[in-house]
């Protein structure tokens, strides 16, 4: 019998940041939306299930445009079984990612950076290459 295989190629289309913030994931959120002007709100948690790995529960607030999303994530789940685990393992010293996806080119990356570099609680933002991360696929949420 004749065997076919279906190649999937994902496609990240997104922009991302990393910031590393020991704050609450509800007070981080209000700071954003205070110093960007957006409307981040709570949403469900996001959940992975792993065939033999504790679960991954990851808080997450986000913003619904019209053509694409604003989302932040934070990297460290929910303990399961008394185990917490990464949302992106290589990245563990990350507290939060801040995901972009806009397709009408109507926010400016730049401006976020410099607008999140003047909140307090906020010690470091960086601009991750998503291409060079071995877990991606976990930032893939929709």
């Amino acid at each position: 019998m004749k065997k076919n295989k279906l190649h999937v190629e994902t496609v990240f289309d997104f922009d991302l940041l990393g910031l590393v913030a020991p704050l609450k994931d509800y007070k981080l959120a209000w700071l954003i939306n205070h110093s960007l002007g957006i409307n981040l709100k709570k949403a469900a948690d996001y959940e992975m299930e792993f065939l033999h790995q504790p679960d991954l529960i990851i808080s997450q607030f986000i913003l619904e445009k019209e053509h694409g999303y604003i989302q932040l994530l934070r990297n460290k789940s929910y303990p399961v079984r008394g185990q917490s685990r990464f949302l992106i393992p290589e990245l563990r010293y990350m507290d939060y990612f801040l995901l972009c996806q806009d397709f009408t080119c109507e926010v400016d990356f730049n401006t976020y950076i410099d607008g999140l570099s003047r909140v307090h609680g906020i010690h470091s933002i960086v601009k991750i290459d998503i291409n060079k991360l071995k877990s991606k696929e976990n930032l893939l949420t929709y």
